[in-house]
């Protein structure tokens, strides 16, 4: 068998409907890591000290070849990534 490594980096409020909408999809089991954080060329915004910024989990699904696409597709789709910028990013590695 073939596999690919979907990776998925998700706003923890939508973590749950990603999981649920793999699985819907085909996808057996996931690891998800809670509360990773990430840094680009701006920082992130702040009020009085606080952080603007949503949490982000990182979703790892390791799925047969044939069905990745589907699946991704489908995690696209419940997490409103085309149509919501900043709200996620999913992609997907060849696994050897």
């Amino acid at each position: 068998m073939q596999f690919k490594l979907l990776v998925v980096f998700v706003e923890d409020s939508k973590t749950t409907a990603i999981i649920e909408a793999a699985r819907e999809a085909g996808a057996t089991g996931c690891t998800v890591i809670n509360h990773a954080r990430g840094e680009g060329f701006e920082g992130h915004k702040s009020f009085f000290g606080l952080s603007l910024v949503s949490q982000t989990d990182v979703v790892l699904l390791l799925v047969e070849r044939h069905m990745s696409r589907h699946i991704l597709e489908k995690i696209g789709s419940v997490g409103e990534f085309d149509e919501k910028p900043g709200t996620g990013l999913a992609m997907q590695l060849e696994v050897e």
